[in-house]
């Protein structure tokens, strides 16, 4: 499955999680969404899905959000999932029940001809923070819902309020060199943390009735299977093993040492509890 056409602003995305991201998820997919399970979780109670509803999951990777709001919406409606990466498609395919109410579309959802007035719901779990023109983005996807329609995401708010991110990334750095320092407003993580910015950006695109609901989780990154699968999962998700690409193995068995020093006293049986913070972001199409 070849790579989508895209905004030309989104190339650098696109051929990322085309390439090393997208490949790296798939290979750690299960215990990637067990981990992040309670941010999907949180979003199908503030997204309040109705039977018959039709919902765009941007950005839905391997399909664990997708799969769960169709459960919602039940079989009189549709979820379509959207995302720039063949490889996780190529896996959520593989994963969906046969003859269910969901489709997946490998497309940009900065320039895709969605259906106008379509749908009732567009909802994303960490699916939104890599669009370089974010406005431009959401109007596009806003021309999908019907009136009154309703979004609802997730995003992360800043590194410092983001531990499980933060902390084995600060491990690593005691071996291989920083990444490149982003702007606020640059495509990564975390370019939604600015509260101003959400609301600039959902402004432009013609959203209303924004509002953002702060929300601190405690996220176990053993999953329950303790410390050193806690340290595999640190090592290998996220910003941590980005900064670890291309590194020689002895660079990457330092950096694992570093993280089980550091994740050792945080301990609690076969749990690794860190701590994470998002906001929920909801608006209204007029």
């Amino acid at each position: 499955m070849d790579a989508p056409v895209g905004h030309d602003r989104n190339a650098e995305q696109i051929a990322y999680w085309n390439g090393p991201g997208g490949q790296h998820w798939v290979s750690k997919q299960a215990m990637q969404e067990t981990v992040l399970a309670p941010f999907r979780d949180l979003l199908i109670d503030r997204a309040k899905l109705s039977a018959g509803e039709r919902v765009i999951d941007v950005g839905c990777g391997c399909g664990d959000t997708t799969f769960a709001y169709a459960g919602r919406v039940g079989p009189a409606g549709q979820v379509v999932g959207i995302d720039i990466s063949a490889p996780m498609l190529v896996r959520a395919r593989e994963l969906a029940p046969a003859k269910s109410n969901v489709e997946f579309l490998l497309a940009d959802a900065t320039i895709h001809a969605f259906e106008p007035a379509s749908f009732d719901v567009l909802v994303s779990r960490f699916g939104v923070m890599f669009f370089a023109q974010p406005a431009l983005s959401f109007a596009n996807m806003r021309r999908a819902l019907r009136p009154g329609g309703r979004l609802v995401f997730a995003c992360w708010r800043t590194p410092r309020d983001n531990p499980w991110l933060m902390l084995p990334l600060q491990a690593v750095y005691e071996h291989v060199p920083k990444l490149p320092q982003l702007g606020p407003e640059d495509p990564g993580p975390f370019s939604f943390a600015s509260e101003e910015r959400v609301h600039r950006v959902l402004g432009e695109a013609g959203f209303s009735s924004i509002a953002l609901e702060r929300q601190d989780l405690t996220l176990d990154v053993a999953a329950g299977q303790g410390l050193e699968v806690a340290v595999k999962t640190a090592l290998e998700s996220g910003p941590a093993n980005r900064a670890l690409e291309g590194q020689p193995e002895e660079k990457v068995s330092a950096s694992m040492e570093s993280i089980r020093k550091a994740l050792t006293p945080l301990q609690k049986g076969n749990a690794v509890p860190l701590g994470a913070s998002v906001w929920v972001v909801t608006a209204v199409n007029p």
